[in-house]
């Protein structure tokens, strides 16, 4: 059995998209899943499956999701070796200290043209932005609320991505080793 954790971007969140964590534990297990917990309602599911092929599973659920409450979301699903490598290579470790100022962007797929250059023209003074092959990092003191860089970061990367601050990203290994 494979440990996989489910990153689901956009439900949940501002009253759409609405999917009980209930419910999403039903999908799953009707996919065959086991042994499944979620992480607070906006959409973060650690599970063993057999499936070995995390893009096919990613998009079972995503159509699974749609075909019964009428959306699509983005699903990433991630191995326990990516998700701690991403946790080892935080690149801002002064920001650990303010676990709501960090955020990991976990990325769909590898950016083949990203805007650096706006992506730099965005940065506030105090803000700090890394990209590795697969997650960004960003490092907001003053609060990602209020970031122009975390509101373009996906469009400015050119790939879908679905971030979690430090806090949540290290809960779920902790579950994820559990």
């Amino acid at each position: 059995m494979n440990t996989c954790i489910a990153l689901f971007r956009g439900i949940n969140v501002g009253g759409k998209n609405l999917l009980p964590m209930k419910e999403l534990v039903a999908v799953l297990e009707d996919l065959g899943a086991r042994k499944i917990k979620t992480y607070i309602q906006s959409g973060n599911a650690i599970f063993q499956c057999e499936e070995k092929n995390f893009s096919r599973l990613s998009g079972l659920i995503a159509a699974e999701i749609e075909k019964r409450y009428g959306f699509e979301p983005v699903v990433l699903i991630l191995t326990l070796d990516a998700l701690e490598r991403a946790i080892a290579e935080n690149p801002f470790p002064e920001a650990e200290a303010e676990p709501g100022s960090l955020h990991l962007g976990f990325l769909v797929s590898l950016p083949k043209n990203p805007d650096l250059k706006q992506v730099d023209n965005l940065r506030e003074e105090s803000e700090h932005f890394h990209l590795s092959k697969d997650v960004y990092y960003l490092h907001a003191p003053a609060g990602v609320g209020r970031s122009k860089l975390a509101a373009s970061a996906e469009k400015l990367l050119g790939v879908a991505a679905t971030a979690r601050n430090w806090n949540t990203v290290c809960k779920l290994r902790e579950m994820a080793t559990e």
